[in-house]
């Protein structure tokens, strides 16, 4: 029997796409678990937050948001406007790592004011939640970040489209969730 070549398929994604678009969808299972065993374990708590217990800063946090937020909205922007000039795209995405970095070292900032004022991963409740919620989100902005950096690095050299697309869901990821845990976590 005569076997004629079959023409391949067309790739709907690129694997990388795929590959991160898999990861975020396991990420955002795990940070909804979290969420959710965090909301049990506060709906059942007589007073909340613990006695003895720091306020969250509100504010201050208010603000770092804002800084991850405009990360994303800059990626997001620098993205549509410049895919056709490489350099100023290297330009903008340096600026959202900028503002990411901003963000990742204030809340470091905020987590030893935190750890300072007696909130630990022993004090309650309400500090292992926070430390495992907010520490979880820390890990992927730094991670995010690196591979940012990376891509940032290989725009000079001109980075295949597909690892700059699987950097940008990543940090979408990153800026997405975070406005959920913030306001679960320090507003409610």
């Amino acid at each position: 029997m005569i076997e004629f070549p079959r023409k391949p398929r067309a790739q709907l994604l690129p694997s990388a796409v795929m590959a991160m678009l898999i990861f975020v969808f396991t990420e955002v299972m795990l940070f909804s678990g979290f969420i959710s065993a965090f909301t049990i374990m506060r709906g059942s708590a007589v007073l909340w937050p613990p006695p003895g217990q720091p306020r969250l800063p509100i504010e201050e946090t208010a603000f770092n948001t804002a800084l991850l937020v405009a990360s994303g909205a800059v990626l997001y922007f620098a993205r549509r406007r410049f895919t056709s000039q490489p350099q100023s795209l290297r330009r903008w995405l340096m600026v959202t790592i900028v503002l990411g970095g901003s963000f990742v070292l204030l809340q470091g900032r905020e987590w030893a004011q935190m750890l300072g004022q007696g909130l630990t991963l022993r004090s309650s409740s309400l500090g292992s939640f926070f430390y495992l919620i907010v520490g979880m989100h820390a890990l992927h902005a730094i991670v995010a970040l690196g591979i940012l950096i990376y891509a940032w690095v290989r725009l000079a050299r001109s980075v295949p489209r597909n690892v700059l697309a699987a950097a940008e869901i990543f940090w979408y990821f990153v800026v997405g969730i975070w406005p959920i845990l913030y306001w679960r976590v320090y507003l409610s």
